[in-house]
């Protein structure tokens, strides 16, 4: 769909009302109706910009939480070149997830498309590579300026620092509890240093 200006600012206001009903009342059924309340937005505007109505709507403000949980980490994500980068993007990613608590947009969003469609998977799957690869560029910078090890696989690195921030994130939105977030940061960046798990308590 081809928008003017001010087409995209309005779908815009749409995606991001609708992520903020979702982030505020913690709803895993999202009602069109409350959308349209918040963004003072008619059904015809909301199913000219959404066609697809709520699945639309939905894999949108999936797309659009997505891309924010990328952002939110920048500019550390992307300028892991110290270890006081590392631990200040360990920080930034604790405190992120702490103020957001057990209501996660993205989550909701997902959880109510299925995991399983096409659309869940590209989203997840992009976000995941993204997220991914910036990693993994910070730990190969730290191999060349010899700070991490060159043996280690710098993409199973970030693979398997990624895994544990996913376990915690989810831990905490079922739990409501920050702990095993930490617990793998911490535990993610002593591996990358050399750093017996047994020292870091």
């Amino acid at each position: 769909m081809s928008l003017t200006r001010k087409g995209a600012a309005t779908r815009r206001r749409i995606i991001e009302g609708a992520a903020e009903e979702m982030r505020e009342q913690g709803v895993f059924s999202l009602r069109l109706e409350d959308v349209m309340g918040r963004t003072a937005t008619s059904k015809s505007q909301l199913f000219h910009y959404f066609p697809g109505g709520k699945d639309e709507l939905l894999l949108a403000v999936a797309r659009h939480e997505a891309a924010r949980v990328i952002a939110d980490q920048q500019p550390e994500l992307g300028s892991l070149t110290s270890w006081a980068a590392w631990w200040q993007w360990r920080d930034k990613v604790v405190t992120r997830y702490r103020e957001q608590g057990e209501n996660c947009p993205l989550h909701a969003a997902m959880s109510q498309l299925g995991t399983a469609t096409d659309a869940a998977r590209s989203v997840a799957r992009e976000l995941l590579r993204h997220w991914q690869d910036q990693l993994a560029a910070g730990i190969r910078h730290m191999q060349d300026t010899g700070e991490i090890v060159p043996v280690l696989d710098a993409d199973r690195e970030a693979a398997a620092l990624l895994a544990g921030v996913q376990g915690g994130v989810m831990i905490l939105l079922t739990t409501g509890g920050i702990e095993h977030l930490e617990a793998a940061l911490d535990r993610g960046i002593a591996h990358l240093r050399g750093i017996p798990v047994a020292s870091t308590a």
